[in-house]
């Protein structure tokens, strides 16, 4: 029987992110397509089911500005139960990634993970490649981390990784040079590699992280850390890291090309690859556009195209099978 896509990658944005953004002025070089918004969960239903998405994993958009307070708790608190409530009021359409504090709140973060896997029942955590600004910042293979990896590696939790929407050094904003199109894939690249070089993926095997945006530009730049990693302090040989590197999952959104499928192919195995569509920062027109390249590819292909539309989404999220896929 046919089934809909799951949807990995699909953003939750209330309005309080939409006020943040106005607040401290946040230039992304980048127009957020304005019929998504204001967002609501109606919202995302009605493009899901305009699309053929069954369900969709909810995750706050990567953020790596904040501090270690009581009020930032609170947010990250607040947004959970609000995406616990979307999922209970709409059976079967959603899941969610919960929010976490600032990630240098340590005992805060290790509370909340406790309070959303247990008592809301998140399918996972979501965390930003960095954290923190200028010299301060830390990607989050950095040892001072290594308690939260060590709790979401004992529970085997799923982790969404996002890349943070970090200006670079170019000049900012620029209107060819958005921060969501060329600097974010490339976060994430630097997060994955942080996590590999540090022996921090490997010393936490149980944690299935998904990367977003299908790792950015690390499929590509993998090799070049491989051989230069050890002139970074790594001990691990270029092959275990390689194989580090193809020990991650990968979602489609914004990615799904021929060129970047063919690219996934040759990298991982084909149980890597999930859906992913980046709603609501993305339009509809985009999102189709992606997914119809996707299609194509696999036309040939019918039992990859499925794996990577929902079978390989239902091995990491099993409760999905009974939760109305």
């Amino acid at each position: 029987m046919p089934k809909g896509l799951i949807d990995v990658h699909h953003h939750f944005w209330p309005a309080a992110l939409s006020n943040f953004e106005k607040e401290h002025d946040l230039k992304l070089g980048y127009e957020l397509p304005q019929e998504n918004f204001p967002w609501s969960p109606e919202v995302s239903i009605s493009f899901m089911n305009q699309s053929g998405i069954d369900t969709t994993i909810l995750s706050f958009p990567a953020l790596s500005t904040g501090k270690v307070s009581e009020e930032n708790r609170a947010l990250a608190r607040q947004n959970n139960v609000e995406m616990a409530k979307a999922c209970k009021e709409n059976p079967g359409r959603f899941g969610f990634f919960a929010h976490m504090p600032y990630l240098f709140d340590t005992e805060g973060v290790l509370a909340e993970i406790a309070y959303a896997l247990d008592e809301l029942k998140a399918d996972g955590v979501a965390i930003s490649s960095s954290y923190g600004a200028g010299l301060e910042a830390k990607y989050v293979g950095n040892k001072v981390f290594e308690p939260i990896w060590a709790e979401l590696n004992s529970r085997e939790a799923v982790v969404f990784l996002h890349g943070t929407q970090t200006p670079s050094s170019n000049t900012h904003p620029d209107p060819t040079l958005g921060i969501p199109m060329v600097q974010v894939p490339n976060e994430t690249f630097k997060a994955a590699s942080s996590l590999v070089v540090t022996s921090t993926k490997r010393k936490f095997p149980d944690v299935k992280i998904i990367l977003s945006h299908m790792g950015g530009s690390m499929p590509f730049l993998s090799p070049r850390i491989a051989a230069g990693a050890y002139y970074m302090g790594c001990s691990l040989t270029p092959e275990e890291i390689i194989a580090d590197f193809k020990s991650f999952y990968f979602d489609t959104a914004l990615s799904a090309h021929e060129t970047t499928l063919i690219t996934m192919e040759s990298f991982i195995t084909p149980d890597r690859l999930l859906f992913g569509s980046d709603f609501p920062a993305a339009s509809k027109d985009m999102i189709s556009w992606y997914t119809e390249n996707m299609k194509d590819f696999y036309a040939q292909k019918p039992n990859q195209y499925e794996n990577v539309a929902y079978r390989n989404a239902l091995k990491i999220f099993p409760r999905l099978e009974t939760t109305g896929k």
